[in-house]
């Protein structure tokens, strides 16, 4: 008889392949933290504000719709730290998917100045929009890919365009292959949040904050009511389909 080897260590329970409304976990990531607060806006405020409003909002709008497991989340630090605090707070809670909030600005080469609030800022109206983001890396990219495509179809329903720029040699090492080219659907492999996470994870840029007029946007409540009613129309549609 061979001698048993080491025990090894339990798995975590793999994410659900259905999707039952109430027992789904859904993790609303807040991007960036109050640290580390992302992007400035063109009137010079922090990225962290506009994700967690935005974040709350669909968190809000999903449990209404039946999603009662889905859960905000909020992380501290600096950027690169918090990151891994995100994977493993939705990995350790077999999250069924992650929806990462964030808003959108431009390579630092793209800037202008302005004046505003007697203080020089930065700005940028030559790029507007959202955008989506998934990695191949991630076990689940397939799944991935069609919340995304699902995500973008409401958005595109609510007359809302994309961010087009990611495919331009202008943005640098921001560049990014574009997987659905009516969605506004990316690939970004290298993203902690996206490859690392153990279930279906989706990155929503929701709009651009560099931008002057989208910035004003994204910051007035029908703005925000029209996204995450996307957002929860999209996972309904991906919950039927399973």
């Amino acid at each position: 008889m061979a001698k048993p080897g080491p025990k090894s260590k339990p798995k975590p329970p793999a994410p659900s392949a259905r999707c039952e409304m109430p027992k789904f976990r859904i993790v609303v990531d807040v991007g960036h933290t109050p640290d580390s607060y992302g992007a400035l806006s063109a009137r010079n405020d922090p990225e962290f504000g506009f994700n967690f409003r935005l974040g709350t909002l669909i968190t809000a709008k999903l449990r209404d719709q039946g999603f009662a497991a889905t859960r905000l989340l909020v992380t501290d630090g600096k950027a690169r730290p918090s990151l891994f605090k995100r994977v493993s707070a939705a990995n350790d809670g077999r999250a069924d998917l992650l929806l990462s909030i964030h808003h959108d600005s431009v390579p630092d080469k793209l800037l202008e100045t302005w004046e505003f609030d007697g203080a020089m800022s930065y700005f940028s109206d030559r790029f507007s929009g959202y955008s989506l983001f998934v990695s191949e890396r991630n076990s689940h990219f397939a799944t991935s890919l069609l919340l995304a495509r699902m995500i973008g179809r409401q958005l595109k329903e609510q007359g809302l365009h994309y961010a087009s720029q990611y495919t331009l040699p202008v943005m640098g090492r921001y560049r990014r292959q574009l997987l659905d080219k009516d969605l506004g659907v990316y690939r970004y492999d290298g993203l902690v949040v996206l490859s690392r996470t153990r279930s279906a994870a989706v990155l929503l840029e929701a709009g651009s904050i560099i931008n002057r007029d989208e910035e004003m946007a994204m910051n007035s409540l029908e703005r925000q009511e029209m996204i995450a009613g996307a957002v929860a129309a999209a996972m309904g549609e991906f919950c039927v389909r399973r």
